[in-house]
């Protein structure tokens, strides 16, 4: 089951129409039924919409361009009949729901690319969620993955705050150390500028507005992605808050392709960075044969000073 909070319009205008109607759905002005381009592979989709896209509006760029496909092809396929949407009402309130049909189109209406949903009575509060969940689910994109906070957002629709300690992350193997590093990816983006990855990089921005935390992908949101200074190379920064799996080359690699494909420019190229507390003899077999991707172990202290 996936989780992902969906903007419905700019600044969620269309709130009440979505829950009022009973329904979620997109716009960025392609006015026509997309069911014949809708399939698992994202690519032709965004070959054929992008340039629509920007047809509509030549003041986007193409990474804005491929931004919106994507969230349409999130919204309209990726998404399952049982995945659970949280609507923001612009206010601090999450509305959740529960897609109820496939894609279906309403040419002339607002948001004409819809999903039906059953909508929950009860909404959850921004405030009482923890500071992971309330930064992802405020990014200013339309979609955001928020899928490894399930277990969070169960215990906020049930009106249990007392979050259990959890790590659904196959690549986590001691769920002990997890625990404790819950807030690593918020206190890294806080922090960034005094790490060693801020020297050379800064968190990616569109528009004057930075959205590399969480950044979405087709393949899962990426955790941080940042831009070189001299905007020649992406950075995409996995982090793993506990001992790290060999596994996670292969998912860190799989973002580094969508960079790669969807983001960077010709005269651009794409390094990888993992985080995590530990490492063994298997990540360093994994990564003795990759030449862009560097791993950084982290340490935590905690003292009490009178």
């Amino acid at each position: 089951m996936k989780y992902n909070r969906i903007m419905p319009g700019a600044k969620s205008v269309y709130f009440e129409d979505c829950i009022k109607g009973e329904f979620i759905g997109v716009d960025f002005g392609i006015n026509e039924d997309i069911s014949a381009y809708l399939s698992d592979n994202p690519a032709p989709f965004k070959e054929k919409y992008r340039p629509v896209f920007l047809k509509n509006r030549p003041d986007k760029s193409l990474v804005a361009a491929g931004l919106a496909c994507g969230a349409i092809w999130t919204v309209c396929h990726s998404l399952k009949k049982g995945d659970i949407v949280l609507c923001p009402d612009g206010s601090g309130d999450y509305y959740i729901g529960e897609i109820d049909s496939n894609y279906y189109y309403v040419a002339g209406e607002i948001l004409p690319h819809r999903r039906k949903v059953k909508w929950k009575k009860r909404p959850i509060r921004r405030s009482d969620m923890s500071e992971s969940l309330s930064n992802s689910s405020g990014s200013i994109l339309t979609t955001c993955d928020l899928t490894k906070y399930n277990d969070e957002i169960q215990n906020l629709i049930l009106g249990d705050n007392a979050l259990p300690i959890i790590s659904n992350d196959s690549t986590i193997e001691n769920a002990s150390e997890f625990a404790l590093e819950r807030h690593l990816e918020d206190f890294l983006v806080k922090n960034w500028t005094k790490t060693v990855l801020g020297k050379n990089y800064d968190i990616y921005e569109i528009d004057g507005e930075m959205v590399g935390q969480q950044f979405p992908s087709d393949t899962g949101p990426i955790d941080i992605l940042a831009l070189s200074k001299d905007k020649k190379t992406f950075l995409v920064v996995e982090l793993k808050k506990g001992r790290v799996s060999d596994s996670v080359v292969g998912q860190i690699q799989r973002y580094m392709g969508f960079v790669k494909q969807d983001l960077a420019e010709e005269h651009q190229n794409v390094k990888g960075v993992i985080i995590g507390f530990e490492d063994d003899i298997k990540i360093h077999r994994a990564l003795s044969v990759t030449t862009n991707i560097d791993f950084y172990k982290y340490k935590v202290d905690f003292n009490l000073y009178k």
